[in-house]
């Protein structure tokens, strides 16, 4: 079953996350993960990863969120660069964008948060 953005958790989630509700988010899509098989498992965890590392950088944890970020990175390369209606490549450039920030030790003023869309 191909995964639905417009109803049920993965809406929940994404509206959760443009609202920059990470926590929320997170909890919304990983009821879903639970459920799924790969590589759509893979791909919601990669998206889990982003909502927990943007819940660690406002708990003020830029190590933490510079980690989740990476690891997302990593499992989202095996994918193309639109998967399940979802820009990964614009996310993936976003989110090294974020990583480079993070690297400077200075994420004020930082840039929006990466578009999940």
């Amino acid at each position: 079953m191909p995964l639905d953005w417009t109803t049920g958790a993965l809406a929940q989630g994404l509206r959760s996350y443009q609202k920059q509700e990470f926590f929320l988010a997170h909890e919304h899509w990983e009821s879903i993960w639970l459920i799924s098989e790969e590589p759509d498992k893979a791909f919601l965890q990669a998206l889990i990863q982003i909502t927990a590392a943007f819940h660690h950088l406002q708990k003020k944890n830029p190590i933490g969120a510079a980690s989740l970020l990476k690891a997302a990175l990593r499992r989202l390369d095996s994918f193309p660069a639109v998967y399940a209606g979802i820009e990964v490549e614009t996310l993936q450039k976003s989110m090294r964008g974020w990583l480079q920030l993070l690297a400077r030790q200075d994420p004020s003023p930082h840039p929006p948060f990466p578009q999940i869309r």
